[in-house]
């Protein structure tokens, strides 16, 4: 059994040109088909000159130098004055040396690019497996802290 559907006229809506509905503000017509021009302000008189902000920025620069070598004769000092064996809880945590703390962050950071590369792997591995990386955890021996 069909049903025949009944068609109904309908008129499109129009609005006179005359009516004073406009898609656009005569005013805003111009400023969109005009010259284009940036939102950023320009530049005050004074920042224009980039020879005495060079040389602002470079005298700053040399100040930060000259106090951290103060900085780094004031620590060579007070390391020296420490008695033999001491070491300061702030300036050596847990007793470790300078020489020391650079190599043991040396190591971790070889450690967190190896690491980085076995999560690429395992994550490639589970794409092929379509399991997730956690899933693959325990096939390798590995608890979720690793």
């Amino acid at each position: 059994m069909r049903m025949k559907v009944k068609k109904m006229k309908t008129t499109p809506l129009r609005v006179s040109r005359t009516s004073g509905f406009r898609r656009t503000d005569s005013g805003l017509y111009r400023s969109c088909h005009g010259p284009f021009q940036s939102p950023r302000q320009s530049p005050k008189p004074e920042q224009t000159d980039d020879s005495s902000s060079m040389e602002s920025l470079n005298s700053d620069i040399q100040k930060l130098k000259e106090r951290r070598n103060m900085l780094d004769k004031e620590i060579s000092q007070l390391v020296k004055d420490l008695p033999d064996g001491a070491c300061s809880p702030l300036l050596f945590p847990r007793g470790y040396r300078v020489g020391e703390l650079e190599n043991h962050i040396s190591l971790l950071h070889k450690y967190n690019d190896v690491k980085d590369v076995a999560q690429m792997l395992l994550g490639k591995l589970a794409l092929t497996r379509d399991v997730t990386t956690k899933e693959l955890y325990p096939d390798f021996g590995l608890g979720l802290s690793d």
